[in-house]
């Protein structure tokens, strides 16, 4: 019989009684339902420190005058000295074959103790290298999901919308912070709107997320660039590859939201798996 998988929902909303509070909720339900083992860090529940500073390193650093975050943090990770908090969470990444994500968009991005928590847990080492990045990383056998509300209706998150392409808010989050760890990205649970939404539709919503979480793990990820396209040294620039670049020539649309190739961007290709 297969082990049962481990899920770590990471919710990022104050209140109980939001609705991002009852997604997290059904999460957890509908997981253990179907036989996961599920860990839950709520960042406002835990009262977590979403501001990096020298106290998340123990012990003298190894350059005091000029203290660099990144370089020392990673220093700590392998030598076990970041701080307890720090080491609480990553424990509970490290376990997880399943990350979700729980959080409202605010201003265009992710809320400022998510950005946090993403900021000081995914650290030098233990989540990325230059020598082992986006499809390489160490999460690369690690499936993550945004779901995520909006104050806006979907129709202003269009290319035609006054917010802008929601593919384009997405890349960020969904490329340069967690396909840069390795995860391999599932579709978004996106709830827009919420705040308008009645009482009724946000059950249904509750019921869908439900329905969606039983099969999960048998979902298609986001297609994303692979990094043998690209050229993967500093003398190269990180730039794609010449013959990557000539096959794109006579292409419609270009790679993604980020290698755009100056060309109309793949149309929802945040949002959607790409078709077997």
């Amino acid at each position: 019989m297969a082990a049962a998988k481990t899920a770590l929902v990471v919710l990022a909303h104050p209140e109980r009684a939001s609705f991002n509070h009852a997604m997290k909720e059904a999460a957890v339900e509908a997981l253990r339902a179907g036989g996961w083992k599920v860990a839950v860090s709520d960042l406002y529940a835990q009262r977590f420190n979403p501001v990096l500073s020298r106290a998340d390193v123990a012990g003298a650093p190894e350059d005091a005058a000029n203290f660099n975050y990144g370089a020392e943090t990673g220093r700590a990770w392998k030598e076990g000295r970041l701080s307890d908090d720090i080491v609480a969470e990553q424990r509970k990444l490290e376990a997880a074959d399943l990350v979700i994500f729980q959080f409202p968009v605010q201003w265009f991005g992710l809320p400022a103790i998510l950005k946090g928590w993403c900021e000081r847990v995914l650290t030098s080492g233990f989540a990325y290298s230059y020598s082992a990045m986006y499809d390489q990383g160490p999460f690369q056998n690690k499936k993550a999901v945004l779901s995520l509300t909006t104050g806006g209706t979907g129709s202003m998150y269009t290319p035609e919308g006054i917010n802008g392409d929601i593919n384009i808010i997405l890349w960020p989050i969904q490329s340069g912070t967690l396909h840069f760890c390795g995860f391999q990205i599932l579709e978004p649970q996106i709830a827009f709107s919420i705040g308008h939404t009645p009482a009724d539709a946000r059950a249904q919503i509750l019921e869908g997320w439900k329905k969606r979480l039983a099969t999960i793990w048998d979902e298609k990820p986001l297609a994303f660039t692979p990094s043998s396209s690209f050229e993967l040294s500093f003398a190269g620039g990180f730039l794609l590859k010449k013959e990557v670049r000539e096959k794109q020539a006579d292409k419609k649309y270009g790679l993604t939201v980020g290698q755009h190739l100056g060309k109309p961007l793949l149309p929802n290709s945040q949002l959607k798996a790409p078709p077997t």
